[in-house]
């Protein structure tokens, strides 16, 4: 079962642009060192404060070889330099999660709908 964890960072208003350089960082990294990558967020609205990380992962023991690759893997050692150095993250708090919702439904696609109904109305004959 994929686990998902959640990281949520409080920053420093005025370290978004460290944060997001942190956060580049991570996109190379984290895929690199074995978890699947969704993304991170920085702050664009409302908060200036709240920061995202997020990926997916196989299950905790898959997670504790991944940090371990990420904390032997020079990139990942020099980002975490960086985030101490430059004191950007003022607090970080991981969350595990499992995806509740499953199976998702197709995307609404209004395009395709409409081809689709289309085909339908064709093949019985019917005007659109």
């Amino acid at each position: 079962m994929t686990i998902t964890c959640f990281i949520r960072y409080e920053i420093d208003p005025f370290g978004k642009a460290a944060f997001e350089e942190y956060a580049r960082n991570w996109g190379q990294t984290i895929p690199r060192c074995g978890a699947d990558l969704i993304g991170y967020f920085a702050p664009h609205e409302g908060s200036a404060t709240t920061a995202y990380g997020v990926y997916n992962i196989e299950n905790l023991a898959a997670y504790e070889a991944y940090r371990a690759r990420l904390a032997a893997d020079p990139l990942g050692r020099e980002n975490y330099q960086f985030a101490r150095r430059e004191k950007f993250i003022l607090k970080e708090d991981r969350i595990f999660l499992k995806l509740a919702s499953g199976p998702h439904a197709a995307l609404h696609d209004p395009e395709k709908l409409q081809t689709f109904r289309t085909g339908i109305m064709q093949r019985e004959s019917v005007k659109p």
